[in-house]
């Protein structure tokens, strides 16, 4: 917040909170200071992943699209050109993501380092993100690619039912509804999103590998490849063994 903000106020915050929250800070600084960047293809997990990253390395979470809202929100003068852009259909610019990405690290949260996701999706914008970090004395440290054969990213999209009312999702084969197309608690119909087939899922995979390989190229010594078809604990073990 700015200077002249109020302080929060503590007391009304339970003793236990107080003290984990101390006991979190106080190991968060002891830690080593990380730069980490999240690849992955959609539906590949990194979001289940993230805040845990955060919370367990002390790191702040840097999600693009977030962010660019933010800055809008904010109407900070970088937020302000990224609204313009927006509002013209214009693609924001790369120097302006990274501009905003830099203004962002600077919060205190940001001190022992960050976890960037949905960023960088080219080589131009890797590039960028370096020239930036080098400026500041700092480098991107790890990446961590989610990587899921392709086979089992379609079938999981194109198995998925939902209901639109509450937003229940079913699997035909992983999370079945009790009678195959129907809401177990309504018994609604069930319905499929337009863009959960097999020709949009394999066309964005592709377009995804496509962009994505030269970034991973690009950073080839710091990638960590993450087997993210596993089970949820055992993607979290690969990342915290990555991160030691």
């Amino acid at each position: 917040g700015g200077t002249g903000g109020t302080m929060a106020d503590l007391s009304e915050v339970p003793v236990a909170a107080l003290l984990e929250e101390v006991e979190r800070r106080l190991r968060c600084a002891e830690k080593p200071e990380k730069r980490l960047i999240l690849v992955g293809p959609p539906g590949a997990g990194k979001g289940t992943q993230s805040p845990a990253i955060k919370k367990d390395h002390c790191l702040c979470h840097l999600a693009t699209g977030d962010m660019l809202r933010a800055a809008v929100a904010a109407k900070t003068p970088l937020g302000l050109q990224a609204k313009q852009a927006m509002e013209s259909g214009a693609l924001v610019s790369d120097d302006l993501v990274v501009g905003i990405i830099k203004d962002a690290i600077k919060a205190p949260e940001c001190r022992t380092g960050f976890v960037l996701d949905g960023f960088p999706r080219t080589l131009a914008q890797a590039q960028k993100l370096d020239e930036m970090l080098a400026r500041q004395g700092t480098q991107i440290d790890k990446v961590l690619s989610f990587e899921v054969p392709d086979h089992v990213l379609v079938e999981r999209v194109v198995g998925r039912w939902i209901h639109p009312a509450s937003g229940r999702s079913y699997h035909e084969k992983f999370a079945p509804p009790k009678v195959p197309k129907v809401d177990d608690i309504t018994g609604d119909p069930l319905v499929k999103r337009k863009d959960d087939n097999a020709e949009t899922i394999k066309a964005r995979l592709a377009a995804f590998h496509a962009q994505t390989a030269p970034v991973v190229g690009h950073y080839k010594h710091k990638v960590v490849h993450i087997k993210a078809d596993r089970p949820a604990q055992k993607v979290a073990d690969q990342v915290n063994s990555a991160l030691k």
